[in-house]
């Protein structure tokens, strides 16, 4: 059943409170599922969804704010021993910033504390550069979450991206289900890419980095699904980076390889009912890749496109999977996220998800507005992803006009 909430712009629909609860309300939901965007860790939608008896499927408010303010993240995460990026708490002028780079050292990132998808970040390299770095951030920082606040951290060289699964109950019970390496991405933080397991992680340190997900989870309280993420430096040393709240564009690999349904998990917590699996349960088979398929332009800086969709063929075939809402005749809109399509693939062993994978985007058809498409192919093919050599800049670093 669809139900209208509003006009194109997000800000006058999927992102009016009143008007995604009103639809809940005329319907008799029960429940309202976030997804991954949008309201899905705003602490105020979670807030007026308890006050109108209606089930939040995510965590309590007060753990959205904790870990929805990335610099009292950090905090939270210290206390509990888990490993944090040396940096600062929240910078209140430029001078404590400029004290704060004294200590740190160059290079640094400036991050936004209400920050995520790559907003309000910027790394620097110098010092003069700081200041202007840090209005700049600022400025980004208030225009995409309407709070300027920022906090400063060393910024590594060349760190894969990892991030570690959780599922927590409200009897106590708290799980991880491995990890994704999200290191593709491009030089604004978007994911391009993930895959699951880290093949190139030592075995002690993907135990550690479990273990501390859900000690990270147990100290907040944690309740649903959620992901923490962390940067794995290239001797193993690994820190926490951030908590999201929600479930994650990406959640598909793990299921792959784990065989379990996070969103049905995900339903099983909020009505109150104990996890289905302990962490003995667990069991990780094989290896899975997820490629985004957006609506960007890559010969442009991925500038966004819109237009209408004239084909759109999937893939198919043992392991493949995908997960999509256009077909031939859409019209991809200017006012959301570009995501159109993920392609997944599961195979034993990273080798043959590479090959499954190239099969399955050699066998897609999406036509009609640029897509990441054959840049998706151009990565697969990369020598020094094959290799399984990646990092934050793989793309800026291994995928140039020449490669």
């Amino acid at each position: 059943q669809a139900v209208c909430v509003g006009p194109p712009q997000s800000k006058e629909s999927y992102l009016s409170i009143a008007n995604i609860v009103s639809a809940a309300a005329i319907t008799g939901a029960e429940a309202i599922h976030p997804g991954y965007g949008f309201l899905a860790e705003n602490s105020s939608f979670a807030e007026v969804c308890a006050q109108v008896k209606i089930k939040f499927i995510g965590p309590s408010p007060a753990v959205i704010d904790a870990m929805g303010n990335k610099a009292s993240a950090r905090d939270r995460m210290r206390a509990a021993k888990v490993p944090i990026i040396p940096g600062t708490s929240a910078i209140r002028d430029e001078r404590e910033a400029q004290e704060a780079a004294k200590e740190i050292g160059f290079p640094l990132i400036i991050k936004a504390s209400a920050g995520g998808g790559g907003k309000g970040m910027r790394v620097v390299e110098k010092a003069d550069e700081l200041l202007s770095q840090l209005a700049s951030a600022r400025a980004e920082a208030e225009a995409a979450f309407g709070d300027g606040e920022v906090y400063i951290e060393k910024y590594l060289s060349e760190p894969r991206h990892i991030e570690v699964q959780i599922l927590a109950d409200e009897h106590g019970e708290v799980v991880h289900l491995g990890e994704r390496d999200c290191s593709v991405q491009t030089a604004r933080h978007q994911k391009m890419l993930e895959e699951s397991p880290c093949a190139f992680l030592p075995e002690k340190t993907r135990k550690a980095l479990g273990e501390a997900a859900v000690r990270g989870a147990r100290a907040v309280g944690y309740q649903n699904a959620g992901t923490i993420e962390f940067l794995v430096a290239p001797g193993g040393e690994f820190y926490f980076m951030e908590m999201n709240t929600r479930i994650q564009v990406e959640h598909p690999v793990t299921e792959m390889v784990s065989g379990v349904d996070l969103v049905k998990e995900q339903l099983r917590v909020a009505s109150g009912e104990p996890l289905s699996l302990r962490q003995k349960d667990i069991a990780l088979t094989g290896h899975a890749i997820e490629c985004r398929l957006t609506a960007e332009d890559p010969s442009r800086n991925f500038a966004p496109a819109s237009g209408r969709i004239t084909r759109f063929d999937w893939p198919g075939g043992m392991g493949v999977r995908v997960d999509s809402h256009v077909r031939a005749g859409y019209f991809v809109p200017p006012y959301y996220d570009s995501l159109l399509a993920k392609i997944l693939v599961h195979a034993p062993t990273r080798d043959e998800a590479i090959a499954r994978m190239q099969r399955a985007l050699g066998e897609t058809r999406l036509e009609g507005v640029a897509t990441t498409l054959p840049f998706h192919q151009k990565i697969l093919a990369n020598e020094y992803f094959q290799r399984g050599e990646l990092s934050t800049d793989f793309l800026a670093r291994r995928m140039t006009d020449e490669d």
